[in-house]
């Protein structure tokens, strides 16, 4: 497995995002832990979650509990895997997410979280995304005063624009480590913020990287190019697609969600596909950037 640099550390070129194993239309325990087990066996070394990963109002932490249990239970060494979680997004149960960037509830947040996955500090604590009813500054401010306790290791943001990492990377004294954004062939918005992490060195996570739950299946006959790549190389457009995301920059770190062992397996094997300049040309050109 390819490796690459998040923070002070180095982790697989591809990670999984532990999302659909926790919300809605989520598979059982016993799939669950056999896609974390199958992406461990891989090589993947980045598993991302959150609090805000759960179904119901009153299994908050779900994918948190559920990580914890697939680390303890692995039949080999998982002391390298760096688990990513956040904090600052919350599901009151009905479907609907709702936000709390105070400082009083990050603090709050993040000790719960220290529970669940069963650590002394977090390895990657993120703002999960921004608060309009908190000046971003202090939302930060309180990851930064977690990062200085010695709660977490290191801190990162998400759903952020090019403004609020310059703002992160300030309020944090230089220590950024991540940026988490969406990021996809149907989605290259936030392209500007790709590339201000490229010049500051700092990771960036695309999340929904293969279009989301519901998209992933239809990239290929959404986007022809990368159905195209897929054929000459004899693989999935899914795989070509990550790839196609880690040659646009080493500091990318895609986190496809999974929940089953096959797209684990298959999306991890993306870190060994390598394309031709022209193939990355033309798929520049299918989703509209350069």
């Amino acid at each position: 497995m390819q490796l690459r640099q998040l923070g002070d550390v180095q982790v697989s070129a591809i990670g999984l995002g532990g999302m659909p194993m926790s919300i809605e239309g989520r598979p059982d325990e016993a799939r669950r832990l056999a896609t974390i087990h199958a992406a461990l066996d891989a090589g993947v070394t980045l598993i991302d979650t959150a609090d805000a990963y759960h179904l119901h109002a009153d299994e908050v932490g779900h994918n948190e509990s559920l990580i914890a249990k697939a680390l303890k239970s692995y039949g080999s060494d998982a002391s390298d895997v760096l688990v990513a979680t956040k904090g600052g997004a919350l599901r009151p149960g009905d479907g609907s997410w709702t936000l709390d960037g105070s400082p009083e509830h990050l603090r709050e947040a993040c000790e719960a979280s220290l529970r669940r996955l069963g650590v002394d500090a977090i390895g990657l604590y993120q703002f999960h995304r921004p608060d309009p009813k908190v000046p971003y500054a202090e939302s930060v401010g309180a990851i930064r005063d977690l990062l200085d306790a010695g709660k977490i290791r290191m801190a990162g943001i998400s759903n952020a624009d090019p403004d609020q990492i310059r703002q992160a990377q300030e309020v944090l004294g230089g220590r950024l480590a991540s940026v988490q954004n969406q990021y996809s062939p149907a989605f290259v918005s936030s392209r500007p913020e790709l590339d201000l992490c490229d010049e500051l060195g700092i990771a960036f996570l695309p999340w929904s990287p293969l279009g989301g739950i519901s998209g992933a299946a239809e990239l290929g006959s959404k986007f022809a190019a990368f159905e195209k790549v897929a054929r000459e190389h004899d693989v999935s457009p899914q795989r070509v697609c990550l790839a196609w995301m880690l040659a646009t920059s080493p500091v990318v770190i895609p986190i496809p969600g999974s929940s089953r062992p096959e797209t684990a397996r298959d999306s991890a094997a993306a870190a060994d596909l390598t394309l031709t300049a022209d193939e990355q040309a033309a798929l520049d050109e299918a989703v509209g950037v350069s």
